[in-house]
């Protein structure tokens, strides 16, 4: 679905940034049968920003949406998750660009339970990840640079 985010965001240098107002993505958690911690992950389309990696579910912002709003909305648009089924504990921005008001903001939230999914077209694969494998998969950059420090929410 496209939204008035959808576009690319400029810094003072010329980097791009997608999402017109800024993005944002969720660190979604839920523990397994045996307690262990895991994390939902996306692998990328190889056609999309950093392809082949392993990141959040998430994308652009929409100029009426919260960061919180955003995260939630990719998340049920890119992996089926229902809503009601998501307490968010925390949003962290992770990225800013300079010269602009873009920012990539994590929403943290929980699960109680593995929740069933289903990625579209922006996902070769969606997996529930024990929390201390994730350091050791190819992330795309952006996650990789954050992941110790959303680790501790």
């Amino acid at each position: 679905m496209r939204g008035d985010g959808d576009g690319w965001a400029f810094s003072d240098t010329g980097a791009r940034f997608w999402g017109r107002h800024g993005a944002a993505g969720l660190l979604l958690r839920a523990p397994r049968p045996d307690g262990v911690r895991t994390v939902l992950l996306q692998h990328r389309a190889w056609w999309s920003h950093q392809g082949g990696t392993w990141a959040l579910p998430g994308g652009a912002r929409d100029s009426h949406e919260t960061a919180e709003e955003a995260a939630i909305r990719e998340a049920q648009e890119e992996a089926g998750l229902p809503a009601d089924r998501i307490v968010v504990r925390a949003a962290v921005v992770t990225a800013s660009a300079s010269g602009t008001s873009w920012t990539y903001t994590t929403v943290v939230a929980d699960a109680d339970e593995l929740l069933p999914v289903v990625p579209n077209g922006e996902s070769t694969e969606l997996r529930w990840v024990d929390e201390h494998e994730v350091a050791g998969m190819p992330l795309h950059p952006g996650f990789a640079a954050s992941w110790e420090l959303l680790r501790g929410y």
